[in-house]
């Protein structure tokens, strides 16, 4: 039987389930699949725009680890940027030695990275996608860090179980994961409604603040190095950080439980 003779039903596999969860949030609040392209693109198409992050600054809390040696380029030396946005943290980890991939979601994005990038004299592969379609033909894993400023917290509910799948399949064993998204707690954050109520107000309120105890929940496979509120530099310092940020970096057993 043809399934447009059967439209009423839609849902067959678990991936059906992610788009007609995603379908509650209507096309105005995706921020992550392929359809938010058009979105980012417009968000980063004036460079002039005093957005903090605009900067060619890494994150403070990417900085401090690697200064401290919390992250090394490992066996393999391999780094993934997700949701890399103009390559502020790409050049940064690609001058630390890293051979990186950089994906996001805008090609003006990318465009503004590779231009940085090639500035800074180094050298990173960028992909144009949404990363949680990517395989592994696509991607030059595992890796020995994946680190994602500001994707994670764009996610509705439903998509943090292909995030997890996804950490799963392209960190390496004793690999780390960094990461910094919107806190509880905080101005200019994300929202504090429950996972049930983000459904049915069926909006995405431009984020989701997370409390220390959902990331450590949420990310409880793999072992806590550090979760901390990120820092504000001060102003002629050369890297970014927001207060209202959690600045979390954990790291994956060498072998499974």
């Amino acid at each position: 039987m043809d399934h447009t003779s059967r439209s009423m039903r839609s849902v067959r596999t678990a991936d059906d389930v992610f788009r007609l969860l995603d379908g509650l949030f209507g096309p105005a609040a995706d921020r992550w699949t392929d359809g938010a392209a058009d979105w980012w693109d417009r968000f980063y198409s004036d460079r002039t725009r005093g957005v903090p992050f605009f900067a060619s600054r890494p994150d403070e809390s990417l900085a401090s680890w690697l200064d401290r040696g919390l992250v090394t380029p490992g066996l393999r030396g391999r780094a993934l940027d997700l949701g890399c946005g103009p390559g502020r943290n790409t050049v940064h980890l690609a001058r630390h030695g890293f051979a990186v991939d950089a994906v996001d979601l805008s090609p003006t994005a990318l465009r503004w990275a590779r231009e940085r990038a090639e500035e800074a004299g180094v050298e990173a592969a960028f992909h144009r996608a949404d990363a949680f379609t990517l395989t592994e033909s696509d991607l030059d894993g595992p890796y020995d860090l994946i680190y994602d400023s500001g994707c994670f917290h764009h996610l509705p509910p439903h998509r943090r179980v292909g995030y997890l799948a996804f950490l799963d399949r392209f960190l390496a064993p004793g690999g780390t994961f960094g990461l910094s998204c919107f806190a509880t707690g905080a101005e200019n954050s994300g929202t504090e409604l429950s996972d049930l109520d983000l459904y049915r107000d069926a909006r995405a309120h431009g984020g989701v603040a997370y409390g220390d105890d959902d990331l450590r929940w949420i990310f409880s496979d793999l072992t806590e190095v550090e979760l901390r509120r990120m820092r504000r530099p001060d102003p002629d310092d050369e890297t970014f950080g927001e207060a209202f940020l959690w600045a979390g970096l954990f790291r994956r057993p060498l072998q499974r439980a």
